[in-house]
């Protein structure tokens, strides 16, 4: 990722470029916009957190970059080591180091002739202000070509800590102008609009762009629907609403949250409030409410269950993964003190953390507690309270999708994801990440 800014009378008119690459210098994506009259270095920092938030849109959580920059200030700064003296450039120093905490990050120095591309564009933002309109990027690959033929692998983890927020979409904050495929068009929705539990769409066929024949992925489809995903059965389906626990001391610092057992913010208790404002209404109608035994789920579980006159039962294997001896560290602190050990867990998911369990221990654990749940309240809405990994599983599970789509998933405190499992085999995803209770 290589970065720049500018300001023309320091400070003037300024604005930032940032632009992404791979690491055969094909360009992945550009973000840029102009700020208004502030000074070069404000204008740098800019640009770094805009192509931060740009490789966290692009990589997720714990993607390798090198991060490239001609401002000599910037990258020792950020290195640690100059000392910040410019008060303006805390906050901006601050929010930068919380971005690359959630990556894997070298800062790497770079003469100006060689970051031509991210100057190109601060220039071009400043260039579209001065004429009164906003930058809308030059290159007419818009970004990203088609799709490499193979995935790059994954590097982010399914873990509480970095997956408690943040950006995951062009329109955020410090990525106006990011070019990025885009999975909806123009101003839609990031999640989809919430819909009853108990309704479930039809198709007479796969969608246009799919084979006839075929369903998602390429699996063969049944004239009867089954297990195709185009085409569901008739009989009444046991629904999830899998809601994630709200915010906790834990989830606000971006630490490894397993089997230990933060409470619930008075934020986070805000946040459970709302989600059981929302699951006590209409279409919603709740049978059961089941809960992780720890208490940030059950304090969650518990407000829905104040507010439907239901009771609340205990899943154990509905906890959180166990992270062993990482539990309480930062993304960073891990690296620094348990790098082998980390690389070999982001690698493979049968690897464990130390004294912790792997992700392939908790997909059985979560699989054995999915199929108590079917066999004990088939056909009604059942409320599944927990934590983002065994959220994730279950998603995973009703997608047929593989391991790595843990990395591919975005789960924020106290979201709803609902999953319909119909009697004869089939699973729907009918919603991911729904936030829209606390908006």
């Amino acid at each position: 990722m290589e970065a720049d800014g500018g300001s023309r009378g320091n400070p003037g008119p300024a604005g930032y470029g940032a632009v992404v690459k791979d690491t055969a210098g094909q360009v992945l994506a550009e973000a840029a916009d102009a700020l208004g009259v502030t000074t070069n270095n404000v204008a740098e920092y800019q640009g770094l957190i805009a192509g931060l938030r740009s490789v966290l849109a692009l990589g997720g959580e714990g993607a390798a970059v090198e991060v490239r920059m001609d401002s000599k200030l910037v990258i020792e700064q950020m290195a640690g080591r100059w000392k910040i003296k410019n008060e303006g450039l805390r906050p901006l120093a601050r929010e930068a180091s919380e971005l690359a905490g959630r990556l894997r990050v070298t800062w790497q120095w770079i003469p100006r002739e060689r970051n031509r591309d991210a100057d190109r564009l601060a220039n071009e933002a400043m260039d579209a202000a001065a004429q009164g309109r906003r930058w809308q990027g030059g290159l007419p690959h818009a970004g990203l070509t088609a799709p490499p033929a193979e995935p790059a692998p994954p590097t982010a983890r399914p873990h509480e800590a970095p997956d408690a927020g943040g950006p995951e979409t062009s329109t955020a904050p410090g990525t106006r102008g990011l070019r990025t495929p885009a999975a909806t068009g123009p101003g839609e929705p990031r999640t989809p609009a919430a819909t009853g539990p108990r309704e479930r769409p039809t198709l007479a066929g796969p969608p246009p762009e799919a084979p006839a024949g075929k369903a998602a992925g390429g699996s063969t489809a049944t004239a009867s629907g089954t297990g195709s995903g185009w085409m569901g059965p008739a009989r009444a389906a046991t629904t999830f609403l899998l809601l994630r626990h709200g915010e906790t001391p834990y989830s606000v610092e971006r630490r490894f949250s397993g089997t230990g057992d933060p409470e619930l913010t008075s934020k986070g208790v805000a946040q459970a409030e709302a989600a059981a404002a929302r699951l006590s209404r209409p279409p919603y109608e709740l049978d059961v409410i089941v809960s992780s035994p720890l208490r940030r789920a059950q304090g969650t579980a518990g407000a829905v269950a104040t507010r439907t006159g239901l009771k609340v039962t205990v899943d154990d294997g509905l906890r959180e993964v166990d992270f062993g001896e990482w539990e309480g560290h930062t993304f960073t602190e891990i690296q620094r003190r348990w790098p082998a050990e980390l690389a070999a867990w982001l690698a493979d998911p049968s690897v464990a953390p130390p004294g912790g369990e792997s992700f392939d221990q908790a997909a059985l654990r979560v699989q054995a507690a999915k199929e108590r749940l079917l066999l004990d309240h088939k056909g009604k809405n059942v409320l599944v309270v927990s934590h983002v990994t065994p959220i994730k599983l279950l998603l995973r599970f009703a997608l047929l999708a593989p391991p790595a789509a843990l990395y591919r998933m975005h789960l924020d405190v106290a979201s709803l994801s609902t999953v319909d499992h119909f009697p004869d085999g089939p699973e729907l995803v009918r919603s991911l990440n729904d936030t829209a209770h606390l908006r």
